[in-house]
């Protein structure tokens, strides 16, 4: 069951990066359309919805939360273009559509993807509100540590590497917290540095819940590759497999896969427990992400 929260935060970020999108020159009119169709297209919208749902339980208007929740969905949106490219995992189904490259031309995907991952930067340095100078400017940080060469980049490195090897838990595990996970983290510490909070406990039991969320999220997604079908996830069920890619359910069997989900979610709550705050909404929203069907 979707909670109802994230259909209010998806509708409110849906809002927000139409208005993103209207304000962006249109001097290459195909790039600039390839960037709103791969951003508009959809999407479970789950950054976003963790920066105004922890945000918002930390006190922190959503006006304020704006611009870090548009900023990490260019972000990932940019991650996705070049993910689906031939040259990486090369599909031509994302969200029930064609990818940007099908849609468009390669070239202007990968323009696109470049033009996203820009203006996510340019949103978070262009921000204006109460916040102050320092926290800022680590929101800039984060945003690029966990999208860089520690963070995403490094994991989907990773990814292609392992293609058609046998490695172990330990890489995979990695590879996940790197790729999927490092946005997740980055998501909720956007929110805790959109607020004026000092305190190191509340952002390390955040860091911990989004951590054991992102791989949660990761092995969900390995378990619907084979469970679903194409027209449910909106891309081509069992890619995976096909592309001889390591999974969790390869790796320890389907059922343990699904053990490891639960296990992480009660990592989550147990993270959560932790936080002198309403944790209710964001409890739903960990029970979401392993019961999801796509």
């Amino acid at each position: 069951m979707v909670p109802d929260s994230l259909t209010l935060y998806q509708y409110r970020i849906e809002q927000q990066l139409q208005l993103t999108m209207a304000a962006q020159p249109q001097i290459a009119g195909r790039l600039h359309d390839a960037m709103q169709y791969s951003l508009t297209n959809g999407g479970k919208r789950i950054r976003p919805y963790l920066v105004y749902s922890c945000g918002s339980m930390l006190g922190v208007s959503l006006d304020t939360l704006d611009s870090a929740a548009c900023a990490i969905e260019c972000l990932h949106s940019y991650s996705l273009i070049h993910d689906d490219l031939p040259a990486m995992d090369n599909d031509d189904l994302r969200r029930g559509k064609p990818t940007c490259h099908k849609a468009f031309d390669e070239a202007t995907a990968i323009l696109a993807g470049d033009a996203l991952q820009a203006l996510a930067f340019d949103i978070l340095a262009s921000a204006e509100g109460e916040l102050s100078i320092q926290r800022r400017l680590k929101r800039v940080a984060l945003l690029a540590k966990a999208s860089g060469v520690a963070g995403m980049c490094a994991g989907q490195a990773i990814d292609l590497a392992q293609t058609n090897q046998h490695t172990g838990l330990a890489t995979l595990e990695q590879m996940h917290r790197l790729k999927t996970g490092a946005l997740i983290e980055c998501a909720v510490q956007l929110a805790y540095y959109s607020s004026e909070l000092d305190c190191p406990a509340t952002l390390e039991a955040l860091t911990a819940f989004a951590s054991a969320l992102g791989l949660a999220f990761q092995v969900q997604d390995d378990i619907l590759d084979i469970e679903s079908d194409t027209l449910v996830l909106g891309k081509p069920q069992g890619s995976d497999s096909k592309a001889n890619k390591l999974t969790y359910p390869a790796l320890l069997g389907l059922q343990e896969a699904k053990n490891k989900a639960h296990h992480l979610y009660q990592e989550a709550l147990a993270a959560l427990a932790r936080l002198p705050y309403n944790t209710a909404e964001l409890q739903a929203f960990a029970h979401y992400i392993i019961a999801r069907k796509f």
